[in-house]
């Protein structure tokens, strides 16, 4: 696969986290100037997802039965316009609009430019996940450093979200010259393949194998994206930190995790995945409850870039498992991915409750659950490896 179409996919993928790391530490800056509380809060990272899951299935089956192209590109013309949305939002409702449309067009942009990634090289998707998480690592620690800068120019948080809306531009215009052709078929066979492509979803929703690795994917995100969203708000209301040094802190826990990913491409040439990722949920035990106990901002900075680093490489190992589960059907697993994802999207929804009824430190604890599932199902996948 050429260096540039890969470079393509990759920084499809460095726009969107750029979007994600740029939202995460401005969320206390758009709750003052949109007054919003902890329930809108939850509702803006619940509602959005939510609908997504029912849009995005679709957008899965349809990439997988010759559509691709078309999707990638209309998803990416509507992630730019979304983003330019939530730059120009004046409340609740007009932002929680913007993220709607936000979502599902990622799932189009950017799952579905994933999925291509990993039909190309089947045989290294695992490394090629790698590559494809550092990419986004990489936009992550800019996203905070990009919304500090913009505070410092004078142009703030939509300033930073109209940034990256240019940016998607050129990248949508890139998108339309990639090789899809390995995973498009004629569209004239639309209805017969969309149905087929709907019973291969079914049936691959009775394989063990398909379900474990959906599962243990959703129960990683509480200590990933989950995590992130709630730090900045945790580490302002909870800690009593300042706004630029709850910023500071997501910064550490992406910087720290993107040299954790760097250092996982050659890992991963040496080391089963799997094996690594059991020791990785383990040291997440121990230094998780560490963070939320310690009693200084200096040694929650400290511990936080730990937790980045212990936790490197769980998205891009449980996301090339269930790749592999399913041989030749990229686009299922996405749609698949996202029906249930579902569960995960009610999760801040749940939580922005449970902040607002028992205070967000009650809350923080609970995504211990997610560990504590990954475990129990990593050890169960060795068991079952060694009796085969």
């Amino acid at each position: 696969m050429p260096a540039t179409t890969v470079l393509i996919f990759l920084a499809i993928e460095f726009l969107d986290e750029l979007v994600d790391g740029v939202g995460s530490a401005a969320w206390p800056l758009v709750r003052n100037d949109l007054n919003l509380n902890y329930v809108h809060i939850g509702l803006l990272l619940s509602v959005p997802g939510i609908f997504s899951t029912f849009i995005e299935p679709v957008i899965g089956i349809l990439g997988d039965v010759g559509y691709r192209r078309l999707l990638v590109v209309g998803g990416g013309v509507a992630f730019a316009a979304a983003v330019g949305l939530v730059s120009v939002s004046q409340g609740f409702v007009v932002l929680l609009i913007a993220w709607i449309i936000f979502f599902p067009a990622s799932g189009a942009f950017v799952s579905l430019s994933q999925a291509s990634l990993m039909d190309y090289d089947p045989k290294r998707r695992e490394q090629n996940m790698a590559r494809w998480v550092f990419a986004g690592s990489v936009a992550n620690v800019l996203g905070p450093l990009a919304l500090a800068a913009a505070i410092a120019i004078g142009i703030g948080w939509r300033g930073a979200f109209l940034a990256t809306a240019v940016l998607a531009i050129p990248a949508v215009i890139a998108a339309y010259r990639l090789p899809f052709g390995a995973v498009e078929r004629e569209p004239d066979r639309e209805t017969q393949s969309f149905r087929e492509g709907i019973r291969t979803a079914v049936r691959a929703l009775k394989r063990f194998e398909v379900v474990r690795w959906l599962t243990l994917l959703q129960a990683s995100d509480l200590m990933l994206d989950i995590f992130k969203s709630f730090l900045a708000l945790y580490m302002v209301d909870i800690a009593g930190v300042s706004e630029s040094r709850a910023a500071l802190t997501i910064a550490v826990w992406v910087g720290v995790g993107l040299i954790g990913d760097l250092l996982l491409i050659p890992l991963l040439e040496r080391v089963r995945g799997l094996t690594y990722l059991r020791y990785s949920v383990v040291v997440v035990l121990l230094l998780y409850p560490a963070f939320l106990l310690a009693p200084s901002f200096e040694i929650k900075l400290v511990i936080a870039g730990l937790l980045g680093f212990a936790n490197a490489g769980w998205y891009s190992i449980l996301q090339g498992q269930a790749y592999s589960s399913l041989p030749g059907r990229s686009g299922t697993i996405v749609a698949l991915g996202n029906v249930f994802g579902i569960v995960a999207w009610v999760v801040p929804l749940g939580l922005g409750v449970v902040s607002a009824t028992w205070g967000l430190d009650t809350a923080m604890w609970l995504l211990l659950a997610g560990p504590v599932v990954l475990l129990i199902g990593l050890v169960e996948s060795g068991m079952r490896g060694e009796r085969k």
